[in-house]
């Protein structure tokens, strides 16, 4: 069995505030309660493809020990499962993982909701290829 990459290393962090802005101004977004990702093609200027940050509302949990809580369960979950990412891009994406929600779910509903938020991108930019396609064809 081929073991798979489940590290989130440093070069992997969003952190330009450039393209945070981007992805705010003229980024796309796909939901799955209670997580939302907000993506935007990246230029590959690092030679990784994919750039991900994760936050979790002050308006939904006042402590940050609680926002500290959820976004590391944000982060694990997107660390097991960003191979089905990989996997199914063809190009650098930025994206932006969003808690959104008072209730307070365990790690494992949490990871369940991100293998179906990631399903539900690779859906999505399958779709907008095959329109970018057709349009180039006619």
């Amino acid at each position: 069995m081929e073991q798979q990459n489940l590290k989130y290393p440093k070069k992997e962090k969003l952190k330009s505030k450039i393209v945070i802005d981007e992805l705010f101004t003229t980024g796309k977004s796909v939901s799955k309660y209670p997580l939302r990702m907000v993506y935007v093609p990246s230029e590959n200027s690092d030679n990784v493809p994919l750039k991900t940050g994760v936050s979790v509302s002050k308006r939904y949990f006042k402590k940050a020990v609680d926002r500290n809580y959820f976004k590391r369960l944000l982060r694990e979950a997107y660390r097991h499962n960003k191979q089905m990412l990989l996997d199914n891009i063809e190009q650098p994406y930025a994206i932006m993982l969003f808690y959104q929600s008072k209730n307070r779910l365990t790690y494992q509903e949490i990871n369940e909701k991100m293998i179906k938020l990631f399903e539900k991108f690779i859906e999505v930019n399958k779709a907008e290829k095959a329109v970018v396609v057709n349009t180039e064809e006619e």
